[in-house]
C-alpha cells in the first residue's frame, strides 16, 4: 500500500454520499466505509498516491460542511493498516505509548508519524467506536524511542487541533498494552 485516505464526516447520510464520490472518481481500494461514534461516519481508502488524493479531494467537496477532517498520508508506515484492523500482536514492552485526539484522521496521521519517528510497534489504531468520537493510538518499544515516537504523533495531530493528551508509561504493568484490545 502505497498511500492511505480518510475522510471524516458528522452526517452519516452524507458520508455515503462522500464514499460513492469517492469510489467514482478514482482506483482506490476501500478498506471501510462505515458509522462510528458519536453519529460519525468514515471513509478509508488505499491505493496509489494520485488517486488517493483524487479520491480524498471527492470525498470532502461531497461532504462539504460535514467534513470533521480528512487526509492523505503518502508511504504509510507499513505497521499502521495492521494496527488499524487489530492484527498485530502486542509484544513484550519496555514501555507502553498513547496518543488520543478528537478526530480518526488525526490519529492516523499520529500513528504514521509515530511509527516512522523511531523504532516503536504500534499495538493499536482505535477509530472513534465507543470513543464518543475520539480516537487514539497505543505504541511500544523502549522508554526513549516511545517518548520520541510520542512526540511526533502529538506534534502531527496538534497541527490540526486534534491532540487531546498523550502518556508514555515506563515498564507497564505486564497486561497493560492488552487491555484496549
Amino acid at each position: 500500500m502505497s498511500a492511505i485516505g480518510i475522510v471524516e464526516l458528522n452526517s452519516i447520510a452524507r458520508g455515503f454520499v462522500a464514499a460513492d464520490a469517492m469510489l467514482k472518481t478514482a482506483s482506490v481500494g476501500l478498506h471501510a466505509a462505515k458509522p462510528v461514534c458519536p453519529g460519525k461516519y468514515v471513509i478509508l481508502v488505499h491505493g496509489l498516491v494520485a488517486e488517493v488524493r483524487a479520491a480524498v479531494e471527492a470525498g470532502a467537496s461531497a461532504g462539504g460542511e460535514f467534513v470533521v477532517d480528512h487526509l492523505v498520508i503518502p508511504r504509510v508506515h507499513a505497521d499502521v493498516w495492521p494496527a488499524i484492523t487489530g492484527t498485530l500482536t502486542p509484544p513484550p514492552t519496555d514501555a507502553l505509548g498513547m496518543i488520543e485526539t478528537y478526530s480518526i484522521a488525526s490519529t492516523v496521521l499520529a500513528a504514521d508519524a509515530a511509527a516512522k519517528a523511531a523504532a516503536v510497534e504500534l499495538v493499536e489504531v482505535r477509530l472513534a467506536l465507543g470513543l464518543a468520537g475520539k480516537a487514539f493510538t497505543t505504541l511500544t518499544g523502549e522508554v526513549g524511542a516511545v517518548r520520541a515516537a510520542v512526540e511526533a504523533g502529538a506534534q502531527a495531530a496538534a497541527a490540526g487541533g486534534m491532540l487531546v493528551e498523550t502518556a508514555v508509561i515506563p515498564a507497564p504493568a505486564k497486561d497493560l498494552t492488552l487491555l484496549s484490545l
